[in-house]
């Protein structure tokens, strides 16, 4: 039977902590992910876990003690947001070259600069190509069963990458919803023991961690990667069928709300679906087919799945929560209009930018969107791939 409790999203983020128990936590505080370590630490000083808490200097710190101690043999996790993901950059990288299985919940804060405290994904999409496995949540229950899931996926012997579970800032994680919590032994067992391959502690295998790598295997070992972040869409699924049992809630690499016979669709990740659901709903009972695709897992890519999602709709919109500057769309369009390109599915495609700093996302804003999709497919032609809403000049 499971437990019905009321959380914040980081109070959610912090029980499935517990109930994880890592062998090691590395954290520095930064707002809105503070919370996290902050409620965790009171598992450790109550006794409720086995955890060695390190309290370092600065994020990069704590990627460099999570990256000792998995190396070492141990389950490790830490927590971040914004400017404290950037100052762990070089060792992000160092952690999935490593191949080391390391969990971070990922607040997600806009990216300085301007010092802006609120949410949007520059923080996540500063990484997304730094062979960590991403998977977003729409809501607070989602945050606590992606971390749930998250070792299982991360640890799995074809795979063996580090892993990031965002959700918005202040949105979800300080937002309290009604959430159903699994028993603990129950997520112990689900969850199991860490047992890694290879680990510096390991007396009877001698192995050195990130020796110098140059041109005669580094090649390969990028390709060895990548192979592993491939295999991680077939782990995620199968870890997710296995928690569909546990808890009868299912998860997918992506979810298609109303999809089936949509004419117009968005594609968006975290809580912007929630509002986009209520838009959808509103817009069906006016008879107007309108659907939503929610990425949950946003690398490695599901490109296929995605085109096959939308290959019947007449037009797309693709909402990013960040900025790319590069003058031709955001991170989140140009991998969905590539996997549809590559799949030879050709639907018009727009991409919206929005939410910037933390600016609401309204109803009113998600309508418009599908207001002008309606017009693309009246008119057959898109005049502006590139837009903006919630400008305070109103630029579309």
């Amino acid at each position: 039977m499971s437990i019905r409790e009321r959380l914040s999203g980081n109070e959610a983020s912090a029980i499935a902590m517990k109930q994880i128990n890592p062998d090691v936590v590395a954290a520095f505080p930064i707002t809105p992910s503070t919370e996290i370590p902050q409620y965790f630490s009171t598992f450790v000083s109550n006794g409720k876990v086995d955890t060695e808490f390190i309290a370092v200097e600065s994020e990069h710190s704590a990627m460099s003690a999570c990256i000792g101690a998995e190396a070492a043999g141990a389950r490790a996790m830490t927590a971040t947001s914004s400017n404290g993901l950037a100052l762990m950059w070089e060792m992000i990288y160092i952690a999935s070259s490593c191949r080391l299985p390391i969990v971070m919940p990922l607040v997600n804060r806009t990216l300085s600069g301007p010092l802006n405290i609120h949410n949007d994904h520059s923080d996540a999409m500063g990484i997304r190509d730094a062979g960590w496995i991403m998977l977003f949540s729409e809501n607070n229950q989602e945050a606590y069963d992606n971390l749930i899931m998250a070792h299982r996926i991360a640890e799995h012997k074809e795979v063996c990458l580090p892993l990031a579970v965002c959700q918005d800032g202040f949105i979800t994680s300080h937002s309290i919803e009604n959430i159903e919590l699994i028993e603990d032994e129950k997520a112990k067992e689900f969850i199991g023991t860490y047992h890694p391959e290879h680990s510096l502690l390991n007396a009877k295998e001698p192995i050195a961690v990130g020796p110098m790598d140059l041109q005669a295997y580094y090649f390969e070992h990028k390709y060895q990667q990548a192979e592993a972040m491939r295999n991680a869409k077939k782990v995620i699924l199968e870890v997710a069928k296995d928690f569909e049992k546990l808890t009868g809630r299912k998860y997918g690499l992506l979810e298609e709300y109303k999809l089936a016979d949509a004419e117009i669709a968005i594609v968006c990740m975290n809580s912007t679906a929630g509002t986009t659901k209520d838009v959808v709903d509103s817009l069906r009972e006016q008879g107007i087919k309108a659907g939503l695709l929610k990425l949950r897992v946003f690398r490695p890519f599901p490109a296929e799945e995605i085109a096959k999602a939308l290959q019947n709709v007449k037009a797309v919109a693709v909402l990013d929560k960040a900025e790319s500057l590069n003058a031709c769309g955001g991170p989140l369009f140009t991998d969905v209009t590539s996997g549809m390109y590559v799949n030879h599915v050709k639907v018009p495609t727009v991409n919206y930018i929005y939410g910037l700093g933390g600016r609401d996302t309204t109803a009113k804003d998600i309508l418009g969107v599908y207001t002008d999709l309606q017009e693309i497919v009246k008119t057959g032609k898109v005049n502006n791939p590139y837009r903006y809403f919630g400008l305070k000049r109103g630029e579309k």
